[in-house]
């Protein structure tokens, strides 16, 4: 019998997430290689960043700040966030949804 490694296979409702601090504007930039990419203008230090990443896909997504969890990755780059109880499924539709 073969293990399958959690690392490969994310959980499901967990959001890969790819992020780049100190940019001109906060702003998702959208789906790349199955992570969603994300730019914030907070810089990377004393936890600024995670809480704008955390902001930032809570007004995306539609959801409270409050259900946004960071899972993995305070210190780096490559983040996988908890968005509610939101499917992976639920969380591309709900971004792929038009903006009013």
């Amino acid at each position: 019998m073969t293990a399958v490694s959690r690392a490969t296979r994310p959980e499901p409702g967990l959001l890969e997430v790819r992020v780049a601090p100190r940019a001109r504007r906060s702003e998702v930039v959208g789906w790349r290689a199955g992570a969603l990419h994300v730019s914030v203008t907070a810089p990377p230090s004393d936890g600024r960043a995670n809480r704008a990443v955390a902001e930032l896909l809570a007004a995306a997504f539609g959801v409270a700040p409050s259900s946004v969890e960071l899972v993995r990755g305070a210190g780096a780059r490559d983040k996988r966030f908890r968005v509610g109880t939101l499917s992976q499924g639920e969380l591309r539709a709900r971004f792929a949804r038009p903006r009013a």
